[in-house]
Protein backbone atom coordinates (compact mmCIF):
# COMPACT_ATOMS: atom_id res chain seq x y z
CA UNK A 1 0.00 0.00 0.00
CA UNK A 2 1.40 3.49 -0.95
CA UNK A 3 0.48 6.67 0.38
CA UNK A 4 0.43 9.50 -2.18
CA UNK A 5 0.82 13.20 -1.60
CA UNK A 6 0.17 15.88 -4.62
CA UNK A 7 3.51 18.27 -4.88
CA UNK A 8 4.37 19.91 -8.05
CA UNK A 9 2.53 18.53 -10.27
CA UNK A 10 4.34 15.19 -8.97
CA UNK A 11 3.63 12.02 -6.59
CA UNK A 12 5.78 11.48 -4.10
CA UNK A 13 5.22 7.91 -2.30
CA UNK A 14 5.70 6.72 0.15
CA UNK A 15 5.95 3.14 1.75
CA UNK A 16 3.25 2.34 4.99
CA UNK A 17 6.36 1.39 7.16
CA UNK A 18 8.04 4.83 6.12
CA UNK A 19 5.65 6.92 7.69
CA UNK A 20 4.43 4.80 10.71
CA UNK A 21 8.09 4.65 11.68
CA UNK A 22 8.30 8.50 11.37
CA UNK A 23 5.02 8.88 13.62
CA UNK A 24 5.97 6.67 16.27
CA UNK A 25 9.14 8.59 16.51
CA UNK A 26 7.54 12.02 16.39
CA UNK A 27 5.01 10.49 19.25
CA UNK A 28 7.53 8.93 21.74
CA UNK A 29 9.70 12.15 21.21
CA UNK A 30 6.82 14.37 21.69
CA UNK A 31 5.62 12.68 24.60
CA UNK A 32 8.70 11.47 25.93
CA UNK A 33 10.55 14.42 26.25
CA UNK A 34 8.02 15.94 29.77
CA UNK A 35 8.85 12.18 31.21
CA UNK A 36 12.69 12.30 30.52
CA UNK A 37 13.10 15.54 31.70
CA UNK A 38 11.47 14.44 34.76
CA UNK A 39 12.94 11.88 35.10
CA UNK A 40 16.70 14.32 35.17
CA UNK A 41 14.37 15.94 38.00
CA UNK A 42 13.97 13.04 40.11
CA UNK A 43 14.15 14.10 44.21
CA UNK A 44 15.61 11.94 46.92
CA UNK A 45 12.55 12.71 49.13
CA UNK A 46 15.08 11.03 52.47
CA UNK A 47 17.60 13.18 51.89
CA UNK A 48 14.74 16.13 51.82
CA UNK A 49 13.02 14.63 55.01
CA UNK A 50 16.84 14.53 56.80
CA UNK A 51 17.56 18.16 55.48
CA UNK A 52 14.25 19.07 56.82
CA UNK A 53 14.72 17.63 60.06
CA UNK A 54 18.21 19.35 60.27
CA UNK A 55 16.95 22.74 60.47
CA UNK A 56 13.96 22.42 63.03
CA UNK A 57 16.19 23.28 65.82
CA UNK A 58 17.04 27.16 66.16
CA UNK A 59 17.51 28.30 69.11
CA UNK A 60 16.50 31.83 68.42
CA UNK A 61 13.05 30.85 67.51
CA UNK A 62 10.28 30.35 69.98
CA UNK A 63 11.15 27.78 72.58
CA UNK A 64 13.73 26.51 70.76
CA UNK A 65 12.41 25.01 67.45
CA UNK A 66 11.03 25.23 64.10
CA UNK A 67 8.84 22.35 63.88
CA UNK A 68 5.79 23.53 65.45
CA UNK A 69 5.49 26.85 62.48
CA UNK A 70 6.30 24.26 59.87
CA UNK A 71 2.85 22.38 60.91
CA UNK A 72 1.33 25.50 61.27
CA UNK A 73 2.82 26.17 57.38
CA UNK A 74 1.80 22.89 56.39
CA UNK A 75 -1.88 22.95 57.95
CA UNK A 76 -2.53 26.48 56.60
CA UNK A 77 -1.91 26.12 52.73
CA UNK A 78 -4.09 22.56 52.93
CA UNK A 79 -6.99 24.43 55.14
CA UNK A 80 -8.33 26.49 52.28
CA UNK A 81 -9.79 23.62 50.18
CA UNK A 82 -13.76 23.34 49.55
CA UNK A 83 -15.51 19.97 48.41
CA UNK A 84 -17.78 21.96 46.52
CA UNK A 85 -15.86 23.34 43.52
CA UNK A 86 -12.78 21.56 44.58
CA UNK A 87 -10.39 24.62 45.04
CA UNK A 88 -7.93 25.48 47.53
CA UNK A 89 -5.66 22.73 49.56
CA UNK A 90 -1.92 22.49 49.32
CA UNK A 91 -1.56 22.02 46.00
CA UNK A 92 -0.03 25.46 43.86
CA UNK A 93 1.43 26.67 47.09
CA UNK A 94 -0.11 30.31 46.65
CA UNK A 95 0.72 31.36 49.64
CA UNK A 96 4.22 32.25 47.87
CA UNK A 97 2.17 35.03 46.45
CA UNK A 98 -0.62 38.27 47.27
CA UNK A 99 -2.86 38.04 48.31
CA UNK A 100 -2.36 34.43 50.84
CA UNK A 101 0.56 35.35 51.96
CA UNK A 102 -0.75 38.88 53.76
CA UNK A 103 -4.13 37.53 55.11
CA UNK A 104 -4.63 37.86 59.09
CA UNK A 105 -4.95 33.87 59.07
CA UNK A 106 -1.22 33.63 57.58
CA UNK A 107 0.39 36.43 59.34
CA UNK A 108 4.17 35.09 60.52
CA UNK A 109 4.48 32.62 58.17
CA UNK A 110 7.12 34.01 56.24
CA UNK A 111 9.92 32.69 58.66
CA UNK A 112 8.71 28.84 57.92
CA UNK A 113 8.51 29.41 54.43
CA UNK A 114 11.78 30.98 54.53
CA UNK A 115 13.36 28.75 56.47
CA UNK A 116 12.91 26.30 53.88
CA UNK A 117 14.25 27.84 50.79
CA UNK A 118 17.86 26.45 51.19
CA UNK A 119 16.11 22.96 51.16
CA UNK A 120 14.56 23.97 48.11
CA UNK A 121 17.50 25.17 46.27
CA UNK A 122 19.55 22.03 47.46
CA UNK A 123 16.24 19.78 46.24
CA UNK A 124 15.20 21.80 42.53
CA UNK A 125 13.30 19.32 41.60
CA UNK A 126 10.59 19.29 44.32
CA UNK A 127 7.33 21.32 44.33
CA UNK A 128 7.20 24.22 47.08
CA UNK A 129 3.53 22.18 47.62
CA UNK A 130 5.55 19.05 47.96
CA UNK A 131 8.26 20.67 50.24
CA UNK A 132 5.41 22.24 52.82
CA UNK A 133 3.85 19.37 53.49
CA UNK A 134 6.25 17.41 54.05
CA UNK A 135 8.08 20.06 56.28
CA UNK A 136 4.58 19.64 58.49
CA UNK A 137 4.84 15.57 58.73
CA UNK A 138 8.70 15.56 59.18
CA UNK A 139 8.35 18.35 62.32
CA UNK A 140 5.27 16.19 63.58
CA UNK A 141 7.36 12.88 64.03
CA UNK A 142 10.74 14.92 65.26
CA UNK A 143 8.71 16.32 68.04
CA UNK A 144 7.22 12.78 68.87
CA UNK A 145 4.31 12.51 66.74
CA UNK A 146 2.98 9.63 64.57
CA UNK A 147 4.23 8.64 61.37
CA UNK A 148 2.16 10.16 58.52
CA UNK A 149 1.81 8.85 55.35
CA UNK A 150 2.82 11.30 52.74
CA UNK A 151 2.66 11.26 48.66
CA UNK A 152 4.75 13.38 46.43
CA UNK A 153 3.27 14.64 43.03
CA UNK A 154 1.44 18.64 43.92
CA UNK A 155 2.44 20.88 41.78
CA UNK A 156 3.27 24.81 42.04
CA UNK A 157 1.05 27.60 40.62
CA UNK A 158 3.50 30.28 38.55
CA UNK A 159 1.46 33.37 40.55
CA UNK A 160 -1.29 34.04 42.79
CA UNK A 161 -4.12 34.41 40.03
CA UNK A 162 -5.79 31.47 41.33
CA UNK A 163 -5.87 32.04 45.10
CA UNK A 164 -8.97 30.96 46.64
CA UNK A 165 -11.03 33.56 48.94
CA UNK A 166 -9.71 34.85 52.47
CA UNK A 167 -12.04 33.05 55.27
CA UNK A 168 -11.26 29.84 54.35
CA UNK A 169 -9.16 29.39 57.63
CA UNK A 170 -11.19 28.29 60.94
CA UNK A 171 -10.90 31.16 63.54
CA UNK A 172 -10.29 30.78 67.34
CA UNK A 173 -12.53 33.48 68.33
CA UNK A 174 -15.22 31.37 67.23
CA UNK A 175 -16.91 28.32 68.52
CA UNK A 176 -18.28 24.89 67.09
CA UNK A 177 -20.64 25.98 64.56
CA UNK A 178 -18.34 27.69 62.92
CA UNK A 179 -15.79 25.08 63.29
CA UNK A 180 -17.94 22.69 61.40
CA UNK A 181 -19.06 25.57 58.99
CA UNK A 182 -15.05 25.52 57.65
CA UNK A 183 -14.13 22.01 58.18
CA UNK A 184 -17.32 19.98 56.47
CA UNK A 185 -16.05 22.12 53.68
CA UNK A 186 -13.41 20.06 53.38
CA UNK A 187 -15.18 17.41 54.29
CA UNK A 188 -13.88 15.79 57.30
CA UNK A 189 -16.50 15.19 60.56
CA UNK A 190 -16.66 15.85 63.97
CA UNK A 191 -14.05 13.15 64.89
CA UNK A 192 -11.56 14.59 62.55
CA UNK A 193 -12.33 18.16 63.56
CA UNK A 194 -11.30 17.30 67.24
CA UNK A 195 -8.08 15.33 66.09
CA UNK A 196 -6.97 17.96 64.10
CA UNK A 197 -7.02 20.69 67.01
CA UNK A 198 -5.34 18.47 68.55
CA UNK A 199 -2.18 20.03 66.95
CA UNK A 200 -2.46 23.09 69.34
CA UNK A 201 -0.58 21.28 71.63
CA UNK A 202 2.03 22.43 69.46
CA UNK A 203 3.42 26.35 69.37
CA UNK A 204 2.26 29.43 71.24
CA UNK A 205 0.46 32.54 69.98
CA UNK A 206 1.83 35.88 69.16
CA UNK A 207 -0.03 38.89 69.56
CA UNK A 208 1.76 40.06 66.73
CA UNK A 209 0.26 37.57 64.55
CA UNK A 210 -2.72 36.76 65.93
CA UNK A 211 -3.48 39.04 68.79
CA UNK A 212 -3.76 36.37 71.60
CA UNK A 213 -0.15 35.20 73.72
CA UNK A 214 1.17 32.52 74.75
CA UNK A 215 1.23 28.42 74.49
CA UNK A 216 -1.57 25.94 74.91
CA UNK A 217 0.79 23.31 76.76
CA UNK A 218 3.87 23.41 78.35
CA UNK A 219 5.52 21.37 76.32
CA UNK A 220 4.92 23.22 72.86
CA UNK A 221 7.86 21.45 71.00
CA UNK A 222 6.11 18.01 72.16
CA UNK A 223 3.74 16.24 70.24
CA UNK A 224 1.34 14.80 72.54
CA UNK A 225 -2.37 14.49 73.76
CA UNK A 226 -1.88 17.14 76.23
CA UNK A 227 -4.11 19.54 74.54
CA UNK A 228 -6.94 17.27 75.44
CA UNK A 229 -6.00 16.43 78.93
CA UNK A 230 -5.17 20.11 79.67
CA UNK A 231 -8.82 21.37 78.76
CA UNK A 232 -10.53 18.34 80.96
CA UNK A 233 -8.34 18.39 83.85
CA UNK A 234 -7.65 21.93 84.26
CA UNK A 235 -10.25 24.76 85.43
CA UNK A 236 -10.45 27.73 82.99
CA UNK A 237 -11.39 31.02 83.21
CA UNK A 238 -11.22 34.46 80.93
CA UNK A 239 -8.37 36.40 80.90
CA UNK A 240 -8.59 39.98 81.60
CA UNK A 241 -7.01 41.58 79.69
CA UNK A 242 -7.14 44.16 76.72
CA UNK A 243 -6.56 41.30 74.01
CA UNK A 244 -8.73 38.95 72.37
CA UNK A 245 -10.68 36.33 73.78
CA UNK A 246 -8.38 34.26 75.82
CA UNK A 247 -9.19 31.54 78.35
CA UNK A 248 -6.66 31.21 80.67
CA UNK A 249 -5.75 28.99 84.02
CA UNK A 250 -4.82 29.60 87.23
CA UNK A 251 -1.28 30.34 86.71
CA UNK A 252 -1.81 31.87 83.18
CA UNK A 253 1.19 30.95 81.97
CA UNK A 254 -1.18 28.60 79.56
CA UNK A 255 -4.45 29.57 77.17
CA UNK A 256 -7.03 28.07 75.10
CA UNK A 257 -9.11 29.75 72.36
CA UNK A 258 -12.77 30.03 71.95
CA UNK A 259 -12.41 28.03 69.49
CA UNK A 260 -10.47 25.08 71.97
CA UNK A 261 -12.96 25.69 74.75
CA UNK A 262 -15.66 24.60 72.19
CA UNK A 263 -14.04 20.61 72.20
CA UNK A 264 -15.31 20.31 75.81
CA UNK A 265 -18.50 22.59 75.47
CA UNK A 266 -19.68 20.85 72.80
CA UNK A 267 -21.10 17.57 73.49
CA UNK A 268 -20.28 15.84 70.47
CA UNK A 269 -16.60 17.14 70.07
CA UNK A 270 -16.40 16.47 73.91
CA UNK A 271 -17.04 12.96 73.05
CA UNK A 272 -13.67 12.40 71.37
CA UNK A 273 -11.94 15.06 73.57
CA UNK A 274 -12.15 12.17 76.15
CA UNK A 275 -11.24 9.39 74.22
CA UNK A 276 -8.31 10.75 72.82
CA UNK A 277 -7.60 11.91 76.85
CA UNK A 278 -7.27 9.11 77.88
CA UNK A 279 -5.77 7.12 74.82
CA UNK A 280 -2.48 8.84 73.41
CA UNK A 281 -2.38 5.95 70.85
CA UNK A 282 -5.41 6.05 69.43
CA UNK A 283 -5.11 9.85 69.24
CA UNK A 284 -1.92 9.35 66.98
CA UNK A 285 -3.28 6.36 65.04
CA UNK A 286 -6.68 9.27 64.52
CA UNK A 287 -4.04 12.50 63.68
CA UNK A 288 -2.49 10.96 61.32
CA UNK A 289 -4.85 10.01 59.43
CA UNK A 290 -6.58 13.37 59.22
CA UNK A 291 -3.48 14.81 58.31
CA UNK A 292 -2.76 12.92 55.60
CA UNK A 293 -6.17 13.54 54.58
CA UNK A 294 -6.05 17.39 55.27
CA UNK A 295 -2.59 17.61 53.25
CA UNK A 296 -3.93 15.71 50.09
CA UNK A 297 -7.24 17.54 49.74
CA UNK A 298 -7.84 18.69 45.97
CA UNK A 299 -4.43 16.90 45.04
CA UNK A 300 -4.72 14.31 42.40
CA UNK A 301 -1.73 12.34 43.56
CA UNK A 302 -2.59 8.72 42.22
CA UNK A 303 -1.48 9.91 38.29
CA UNK A 304 -1.45 6.82 35.98
CA UNK A 305 2.08 6.24 34.62
CA UNK A 306 1.50 3.28 33.18
CA UNK A 307 1.43 5.62 29.43
CA UNK A 308 5.19 5.94 29.84
CA UNK A 309 6.40 2.60 28.84
CA UNK A 310 4.40 3.09 25.80
CA UNK A 311 5.59 6.51 24.74
CA UNK A 312 8.99 5.10 25.25
CA UNK A 313 7.88 2.13 23.29
CA UNK A 314 7.11 3.91 20.50
CA UNK A 315 9.93 5.62 19.76
CA UNK A 316 11.54 2.29 19.51
CA UNK A 317 9.05 0.44 17.43
CA UNK A 318 9.39 3.77 14.98
CA UNK A 319 12.94 3.66 14.85
CA UNK A 320 13.34 -0.56 13.66
CA UNK A 321 10.52 0.47 11.32
CA UNK A 322 12.50 3.42 9.82
CA UNK A 323 15.52 0.98 9.67
CA UNK A 324 13.83 -1.44 8.08
CA UNK A 325 12.20 0.34 5.59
Amino acid sequence: MLFRCFSTARFIQFKTSSALSIFAISAGVALGTPYLLAEEAKVNYDAVRKDIAGILDQDDHDDGSLGPILVRLAWHTSGTYDKHDNTGGSNGATMRFEPECKWDANAGLSIARNSLEKIKAKHPGISYSDLWTLGGVVAIKEMGGPEIDWRPGREDELDGKNTVPDGRLPDGDKGSAHLRTIFYKMGFNDQEIVALTGAHALGRCHPGNSGWDGPWTRAPTTFSNELYRELLENTWHMKKWNGPPTFTDPTEEIIMLPADMALINDKDFRKWTEIYAKDEARFFKDFAAAFQKLEELGCNLDKDDSFTPFIALSALVGLALYKGA
